[in-house]
């Protein structure tokens, strides 16, 4: 006999629902973190125990709850951010639902303390085994609200198995705090385990603060080596830091996306930013970044999973454009002319080069001449540049003694006079000094000693060429003397169709004789020995899933990359100082200069300051 159709208690619906809110302590460590950045909070203390399994205490000084509202704050689908459909449709906090802490309360022992800052003292209640709310009793508490969660699982022995070990479960929740601390930087932090402090992180009142904390949670190299952007189109603005390729990582472990300040995993912004890196990384290398992206809630709809961290953006296509040509035009700007930051002086948080660049499409300085949208809680407005270190004094004299060769002043130019002249005129890469076991090109510049690999640098050069060649349509097209015929799905025929002005711009003519038969007639001639049914196989599968594709770009930049690298200058071959300074020049001119082809940095700045250290100057 089947069992009748019942109304479940609401203990257990909690229960339910805590299955997709709480994963492990790292899942509670997230909401109540968000309740107290909702709250207002400028200080944020944890404390963990066991990993989080045995006790999680997250205290902040927010502006607290009323008496008469604790037991509100511990019931099911009550919240005070959102109140009609309308408010949803624009909701601006991290939490909206009102299920986070009866869900925690329904898998472990829950105590909250608050205290508003109008009342004089603080009230506590707790939830009991059985899932009863206890009433409300006085506490000692300063202003906000403590939320302790003891024993996770405690009543759910079958959630508890699968937690991992005390090691493994606060490395996770260390993660999450981390990346909660990065996009709220006017906020200190304070992380105890186990009775030890992990970390203490003071607000950040300015741009430079910010960039301290960058170097604090992710290591000076991430700092060091960030490159700042900050570009505005219609309703979007993306700013943050990029690290220079060069610097890439094996693992995607300093990656982190905000969406108004929320941490997302995104499928569309993940692809947008592995297009603008790829012809800059290694093979399997990740890209680090730190980036924020904000626009009106309305049109970004954060209510698509309980955990919250997926989105879906209304205009998917705009959002993942924008992304991608902002990242790539900074990745092609590069840093030449830009010496490494300084995070001990207070010039790191001057404006940079890039204020003054403008990404195609995009209004620098807001929407429509009004001020750029500022992220929640930020309450400064100092861009992050990379801070200059002032060489030219220090040039001065150098050349006073010794120029370039092939560039000294002549006549009867007093050598100061000369030197100065030269230092004001110090083209980026500087000028060329000498060849290095026939590899490296030895430079000269204002900002140290340049130190570049010929063949990777030529080979970046000739890549750019033939690219821009391409995209010009300068490259001979191939008609095919058998055309490829491809089976395909009718829909996927008609996405052919739909980009078939696109694809015979790229060199590809493809035409539909029936329903599910594509014939591939005329390919760029580079791309005639390719599987040209695979190609197209691999075009609609992009087309599919993103809407567009790069196959066709991809495959054939992958050919022009070899095609310049076997044109590439090659080891040992001498060079004379003028092919050496043209070089220098023409690196100056290039996109994406800073890495060859395959990934590898072409040039390195070794610093006057370094050079010091190393003779150790000074001391």
């Amino acid at each position: 006999m089947s069992q009748p159709i019942r109304i479940l208690p609401n203990h257990l619906v909690n229960q339910i629902a805590a299955g997709e809110v709480v994963e492990r302590p790292a899942s509670i460590v997230k909401e109540l973190i968000e309740n107290s950045l909702d709250a207002g909070a400028r200080r944020i203390e944890l404390d963990i125990e066991q990993g989080g399994i045995k006790r999680v205490r997250v205290r902040d000084d927010g502006r607290g709850i009323p008496p008469d509202q604790l037991a509100l704050a511990l019931a099911r689908h009550a919240t005070s951010k959102v109140a009609e459909l309308q408010d949803l449709e624009a909701v601006a906090t991290l939490g909206f639902r009102g299920e986070a802490l009866p869900s925690i309360a329904s898998v472990s022992r829950l105590r909250l303390i608050s205290r508003t800052h109008e009342e004089s003292r603080a009230w506590e209640v707790a939830v009991g085994v059985d899932g009863t709310l206890e009433a409300p009793r006085p506490a000692a508490h300063p202003p906000g609200t403590s939320v302790e969660v003891r024993d996770l699982f405690f009543n759910v022995p079958a959630r508890r198995k699968f937690l991992r070990t005390e090691k493994t479960e606060f490395s996770h929740l260390e993660q999450v705090v981390r990346r909660i601390a990065l996009v709220s930087p006017e906020v200190a932090f304070h992380l105890r385990h186990n009775g030890r402090t992990q970390f203490d992180l003071p607000p950040a009142t300015d741009a430079h603060g910010h960039l301290d904390r960058l170097a604090r949670l992710l290591g000076e190299t991430f700092a060091e080596q960030a490159l700042d952007l900050d570009a505005v189109a219609v309703q979007l603005r993306l700013w943050g830091w990029v690290v220079r390729p060069a610097f890439s990582r094996s693992q995607a472990d300093q990656q982190f996306f905000y969406v108004n300040g929320r941490m997302v995993r995104d499928k569309l912004v993940s692809h947008a930013v592995r297009q603008a890196f790829n012809d800059v990384l290694h093979h399997g290398r990740q890209p680090a970044y730190v980036l924020f992206l904000e626009l009106p809630a309305r049109l970004v709809d954060c209510n698509v999973h309980p955990a919250k961290h997926e989105v879906r953006f209304r205009e998917g296509r705009q959002v993942h454009d924008f992304i991608f040509r902002t990242l790539h035009r900074r990745l092609t700007d590069g840093v030449l002319g830009r010496a490494p930051l300084d995070l001990t002086s207070p010039a790191a948080g001057g404006a940079g080069q890039w204020e003054e660049d403008a990404v195609p499409g995009v209004e620098q300085g807001g929407v429509h001449g009004q001020e750029a949208p500022s992220r929640r809680g930020f309450g400064f407005t100092q861009r992050v540049g990379d801070a200059r270190p002032v060489y030219r004094d220090r040039l001065r004299a150098d050349l006073s003694l010794q120029c370039p060769l092939g560039s000294g002043p002549s006549g009867t130019t007093e050598p100061g006079d000369s030197a100065r002249t030269l230092a004001d005129a110090m083209p980026p890469l500087g000028y060329a000094l000498a060849q290095l076991n026939g590899v490296y090109v030895l430079a000269q510049s204002a900002a140290g000693l340049i130190l570049v690999d010929i063949h990777a640098a030529h080979e970046r050069i000739g890549y750019e060429r033939l690219k821009a060649r391409w995209r010009e349509g300068a490259l001979v097209r191939q008609p095919l003397l058998i055309p490829v015929s491809v089976a395909v799905a009718p829909h996927e025929a008609e996405l052919i169709e739909i980009h078939a002005e696109g694809l015979c711009a790229l060199g590809m003519l493809i035409d539909r004789i029936d329903a599910g038969t594509l014939v591939v007639r005329e390919v760029p001639a580079l791309l005639r020995e390719v599987d040209h049914a695979a190609l197209v196989r691999d075009l609609l599968a992009d087309l599919t899933v993103h809407g567009r594709s790069r196959r066709l770009e991809d495959t054939m930049e992958a050919v022009l990359s070899t095609i310049a690298c076997h044109g590439a200058v090659r080891a040992n071959r001498r060079l004379s100082l003028d092919e050496m300074n043209a070089l220098l020049r023409e690196m100056e001119q290039a996109e994406r200069i800073d890495q060859c082809n395959h990934g590898r940095p072409t040039w390195i700045t070794i610093g006057y300051d370094e050079l010091d250290r190393w003779f150790a100057r000074g001391r």
